[in-house]
């Protein structure tokens, strides 16, 4: 069987209130890719409003030099300007190993508070999927419940972007909420993270993987297929 992994976009454009630009980071999705392909995963790809998927220039410029993200930039552009719309995928956790969200800030605007998204990764973690996510893409978990009504990630380790790296990145003011403190709360001060910022942290426990900034993305991809192939 050809593993398979519904990996879902960001469609938010805009940080907050104001006209700067967001959406997906390059690397978060480039680097995972190159896992996934290396290990003949069939890789669909969608996002809550469908088509385009918004690419934050800003990891453009950043990762011009890095060859993955360059390349990926370079050969994969369908993958993100033809984006399935995600709600045509409830229901269909069977058909998929495992589910991915890489991060961006775009996230924290509109899959953090995305019901479909909340009920599909509910339905994958059901049905003993790999449910995964790096850097901001943790912000979805924030609101998901599982079928029977608990907090889904009560009481789990998890990792995202912390604290120190959005106050570095001068974004803190923009967010609607930090990703660290939010993690800490739900999951009852189950967050770890790397012993200085943009370290690489990558968090698995159970079938739940996570990763904490642009740098863990790499290793997101490479425990998102050891979990995958194992099951």
């Amino acid at each position: 069987m050809v593993p398979k992994v519904l990996i879902v976009l960001t469609s938010h454009n805009k940080l907050g209130d104001t006209d700067r630009l967001t959406g997906w980071y390059l690397p978060e999705f480039a680097h995972p890719y190159d896992e996934f392909k290396a290990a003949g995963f069939e890789i669909t790809v969608a996002s809550p409003k469908g088509g385009v998927a918004p690419l934050d220039a800003s990891s453009v410029e950043m990762f011009k030099n890095d060859p993955s993200s360059a390349r990926f930039l370079d050969e994969n552009t369908a993958l993100w300007e033809n984006t399935e719309k995600l709600e045509s995928f409830l229901g269909k956790a069977d058909q998929f190993d495992a589910i991915f969200y890489p991060g961006g800030h775009g996230p924290m605007f509109d899959l953090a508070i995305d019901v479909t998204s909340q009920k599909l990764i509910a339905e994958f973690a059901s049905k003993g999927k790999v449910v995964s996510a790096v850097c901001h893409g943790p912000a979805v978990f924030v609101n998901v419940k599982t079928e029977d009504g608990e907090i889904y990630l009560k009481g789990k380790q998890v990792t995202g972007f912390s604290n120190a790296e959005e106050e570095q990145v001068q974004l803190t003011k923009e967010m609607p909420f930090l990703l660290e403190d939010r993690l800490v709360e739900i999951t009852g001060g189950k967050f770890v993270k790397a012993d200085e910022p943009w370290g690489v942290k990558v968090v698995v426990d159970g079938k739940l993987i996570t990763g904490q900034n642009p740098a863990s993305a790499k290793k997101v991809g490479e425990a998102i297929v050891k979990a995958a192939s194992a099951a």
